[in-house]
């Protein structure tokens, strides 16, 4: 069953000043997806993230949010969506839970229901305990979490995260790629803009790589390193014992297998699929032990290194 596509551009172009910033991007987001938006400084991550908000205008095409114009309805992408820029903003002489609290306001939320939404993400971002302190004097990585509280307190739809791990030390960047990990499970589909790769690969589904306001490539991390590496093929490596000629030729006969080479006691095979239930059975009743067999993977720096350097 085909993902609904919930976040899409067709075409989406920006200029300034003459020059070309994001140049007729398409770019389709799947329900309830972590999506990684990857691509050197000055690619147009930031410039695309404004026109999915409604916050700058499009020289041409379209940005739509859960079939919402981004440029036309913009109010109502802003009620689906919660948004962390890179530079979190707050008023400094208010404490973080009053922060929260003009939040909670402006989203219509008040009462009962606002101080048990905020004293929920106030948990859930691990600053409870200086909820009372004036906001001015958090560190960067206190007023990165509260940027995260802020966006969750609404419960979006769509959460769009620029750089939502900086200025944090190691545990909080593992408390908060946790917390994004999650958002999905509770209906919340993200979209990350981020530079640093490991983090990216820990949790998106997907990628997009912006090279010179273009989609480079545009896919799951699986799919993107057997296009870049292998050709759009899966390669699976077979670790046996001296395999014969014969166990060779059994292996080229199944459907599906493009080629296989030998490499001291590894198999090598190029396959049009995932065929290792068939595989490990070819060897198994060929009387070959089977030691150990895997799909080769390709690490989000391998793929981001060849496609930037081409784009």
């Amino acid at each position: 069953m085909d993902k609904k596509i919930i976040v899409e551009t067709q075409d989406l172009t920006k200029r300034y000043d003459g020059a070309t910033v994001v140049d007729h991007l398409n770019l389709h987001i799947a329900e309830k997806e972590i999506f990684g938006l990857l691509g050197p400084n000055g690619a147009g991550k930031t410039t695309t993230i404004l026109m999915l908000l409604g916050l700058t205008e499009p020289a041409s095409g379209i940005a739509q949010i859960y079939g919402f114009n981004s440029t036309r309805e913009p109010i109502k992408v802003k009620r689906l969506v919660g948004y962390l820029p890179e530079k979190v903003g707050f008023y400094d002489n208010l404490t973080a839970r009053e922060n929260l609290k003009f939040i909670a306001e402006l989203n219509n939320i008040g009462g009962a229901e606002a101080e048990s939404r905020i004293n929920e993400v106030l948990a859930a971002v691990n600053i409870s305990e200086v909820a009372e302190l004036p906001v001015g004097k958090f560190s960067r990585g206190m007023k990165q979490r509260l940027g995260m509280a802020d966006v969750l307190i609404k419960k979006p739809k769509v959460a769009i995260l620029d750089e939502p791990t900086a200025g944090l030390d190691p545990e909080g960047i593992d408390q908060v790629l946790d917390l994004i990990a999650n958002l999905p499970q509770m209906g919340t589909t993200v979209v990350l803009s981020s530079h640093r790769l490991h983090e990216v690969q820990r949790v998106c589904h997907s990628i997009g790589i912006l090279a010179k306001g273009k989609m480079v490539i545009e896919g799951s991390l699986q799919h993107l390193g057997r296009e870049a590496f292998a050709g759009g093929r899966y390669r699976i490596e077979v670790e046996t014992t001296e395999p014969s000629p014969q166990l060779v030729d059994i292996v080229k006969g199944i459907s599906g297998v493009i080629s296989v080479e030998t490499k001291g006691n590894l198999l090598v095979i190029s396959t049009d699929s995932d065929l290792r239930a068939e595989i490990s059975k070819a060897v198994v009743q060929s009387n070959f032990p089977l030691i150990q067999m895997k799909v080769q993977e390709f690490s989000l720096d391998d793929i981001y290194m060849k496609y930037f350097h081409e784009g």
